[in-house]
């Protein structure tokens, strides 16, 4: 008999790093923080370039745990080249959901789990035309088939998704039928809600679900932060994404409408930490934002000291 869980399990997203699964896992774990349980994700990945393995777990602890533990209860496999090891992380009486468009290589014979075959990328062909939104939606798809596998309201999303595409309502129609499609199909093919599933509280009270780096980014405008250079690497562009939001509306001349503040790309690491020296000895509190490439190898400039530089670093 497998175990009821209620409230009380981990989900961990197997996805390939530039294809839209990051925007899909975050609004998996927005809907289970709407609903009023407690919800940590974690990104897990090395600093890495587009298509290689990215992946995102999430915590759901009604008793308001937030450290990851060992043991998957849901894997959502939708990485080859991971596949293998995400197979073997699934906990005895869990459950693997991968992309039954293509069959499972031999040797993915596991009795003690369940394996949940949904043809992500067909359902997608079938429904939308367009190349890049086949890609994008395959995420969206299982996103609403576990609305009906661990049975959380549909609506929620559907909410999350208008908020999102706030000013883009074309991009809204869309994104809510791929959640449909998944939705759908999980009802018709299996047998929802799973024993695993997630049901409405009211645990919260006052507290807010905000990422790490759109804090530091938000630190950065109290600290009097005026100048970023970055060089753009996952997962540090995300804190000049939010410092450059945080700016539009916290270091704009209420009368001149002019911007006080200046974000600059630059062309690797070493000109970034350049720009942000040179910044700060011209009396602007400046940083740049990077991963561990660029704290291990192109960290020179960091090295040379003056007596009124105000460098950070955020890593």
């Amino acid at each position: 008999m497998v175990e009821s869980k209620i409230n009380d399990f981990v989900v961990r997203f197997a996805n390939v790093n530039g294809t839209g699964s990051a925007s899909a896992n975050a609004l998996f774990t927005k809907a289970i923080f709407r609903l009023g349980v407690p919800v940590t994700p974690k990104n897990i990945f090395p600093s890495n370039i587009q298509g290689l393995p990215t992946w995102y777990e999430v915590r759901i602890s009604e008793k308001g745990y937030l450290g990851r533990r060992e043991g998957i209860d849901l894997m959502i496999a939708v990485n080859p080249q991971s596949m293998k090891k995400d197979y073997a992380d699934v906990r005895e009486g869990g459950y693997f959901l991968y992309d039954s468009s293509k069959p499972l290589p031999p040797g993915y014979d596991r009795t003690d789990i369940t394996h949940i075959d949904i043809p992500l990328m067909n359902l997608c062909n079938a429904q939308f035309t367009d190349a890049r939104q086949r890609q994008l939606f395959k995420n969206i798809v299982y996103i609403g088939a576990l609305s009906a596998l661990c049975d959380f309201d549909f609506a929620v999303l559907e909410g999350l998704i208008g908020e999102q595409f706030k000013g883009k309502e074309k991009l809204i129609e869309p994104n809510i039928k791929a959640l449909n499609i998944g939705a759908n199909y999980a009802r018709e093919n299996f047998d929802c809600p799973l024993p695993i599933r997630v049901e409405r509280r009211d645990l919260l009270g006052d507290k807010i679900l905000y990422s790490g780096n759109s804090a530091c980014a938000l630190g950065a405008i109290y600290a009097g932060a005026t100048v970023a250079a970055w060089y753009p690497i996952t997962p540090s562009t995300s804190v000049v994404d939010a410092f450059a939001k945080y700016c539009t509306k916290y270091r704009v001349d209420p009368e001149t409408r002019q911007n006080n503040y200046a974000i600059v790309q630059a062309e690797d690491e070493l000109a970034a930490i350049g720009m942000v020296m040179g910044a700060s000895w011209n009396g602007a509190r400046a940083f740049t934002a990077t991963s561990g490439p660029g704290v291990s190898l192109m960290n020179e400039f960091a090295a040379i000291r003056h007596p009124v530089s105000r460098i950070r670093i955020a890593r």
